[in-house]
């Protein structure tokens, strides 16, 4: 009964569906109830080091119920996202409402469309990959999957890593340079893919070009259907959704870089090269992705399988916390920059 607590990531499409539903000011219930409602929960709640045993890790890694609490997202964010659509291109909305559900469903696509993507994008079966990717489609971020594949985790806690965030470099400053370097990198691993086989950018095996006109093709979709407005809202939307990755990004890696060898490479990726949390909301409605070290560490294993790392640097908050933090630089450079190891800010 307790593996049913995942039940609780359907929490967000649900309070999105209501502010879609009803309007006014439930548009901006989703904010609220992540930025608000959830980091209240953390602090109230105890945190949760507990690790699965052999037998547990046996039976969690062959039960279904994990993997379906994961498909069943791809309804949920298409179908709001539609009725969404539907609504700001049919019904005369205030600035605040349209800005309201910008949020919600730019949250909704961050939270349950980009994260559980980010997880399916690790399975090695191709039709849940197939389900990643067409969940990274409404945020325009299609090309995470390579970048954050065969990329982020080779180079992650290193300079050559976009997704890895300076010290004492700002969120609004990572959000530009993360989304443009993570951009460029992708069509460069891209080219190198395609160089080993002899094949150029016009191979139908370049999966950047499909992706650049599986998203136009969706624009032009939406476009059609519900006009300039919904054109400039699914824009809207994307941006809001790819935003709120990054952010995770930012928190998730923070200061923490990994030593260079005398050799010239870097040190192998351990579980110290990413911020872990405990916090059980956390944890929970966004399936597992706080115990980021072990992800890292070993990063096929399945999100019911993470564990607790001792020795990985642990956050003082839950993610959503620490993500709100982060939008007040001055705030979270004085909580966190005490916590980077002396020796990774010189690395």
């Amino acid at each position: 009964m307790k593996d049913l607590k995942y039940l609780a990531a359907f929490s967000i499409p649900v309070v999105a569906f209501i502010g879609v539903y009803f309007q006014g000011y439930f548009v901006f219930l989703t904010p609220i109830f992540l930025f608000g409602f959830l980091p209240f929960l953390e602090h109230l709640l105890r945190l949760d080091t507990a690790n699965l045993d052999d037998s547990e890790v046996a039976n969690k890694s062959k039960n279904k119920f994990f993997d379906w609490l994961l498909y069943v997202n791809l309804p949920l964010v298409y179908g709001i996202l539609i009725y969404a659509l539907i609504i700001v291109s049919t019904q005369d909305l205030t600035v605040y409402e349209i800005i309201g559900l910008i949020l919600t469903i730019g949250m909704l696509l961050g939270a349950n469309g980009i994260n559980v993507a980010h997880e399916l994008g690790h399975r090695q079966a191709s039709k849940e990959r197939f389900l990643g990717k067409a969940l990274l489609l409404p945020s325009l971020y299609m090309h995470f999957y390579i970048e954050h594949n065969f990329g982020h985790h080779l180079h992650a806690a290193t300079p050559e890593d976009p997704a890895t965030a300076r010290y004492n470099q700002s969120v609004y400053s990572f959000w530009f340079t993360s989304t443009v370097r993570q951009y460029i990198n992708a069509w460069r691993i891209q080219k190198n893919l395609l160089d080993n086989y002899n094949l150029t950018v016009f191979s139908f095996r370049n999966d950047m070009l499909w992706y650049l006109i599986l998203q136009m093709a969706y624009l032009g979709i939406v476009f059609a259907f519900f006009g300039i407005l919904g054109l400039v809202f699914a824009v809207s939307v994307a941006v809001v959704g790819f935003l709120l990755l990054e952010t995770v990004n930012y928190i998730e890696h923070y200061g923490l870089l990994r030593l260079k060898l005398p050799s010239g490479r870097y040190e192998r990726v351990k579980e110290i090269h990413s911020w872990n949390s405990n916090h059980i909301i956390g944890r929970i409605v966004l399936y597992e992705l706080t115990r980021h070290s072990d992800h890292h560490y070993k990063s096929s294993k399945k999100y019911q399988l993470l564990d607790c790392h001792e020795d990985s640097p642990q956050m003082p908050f839950g993610y959503p916390t620490s993500m709100l933090f982060s939008l007040f630089p001055p705030l979270w450079f004085k909580i966190m920059n005490k916590r980077v190891p002396s020796e990774m800010i010189s690395a």
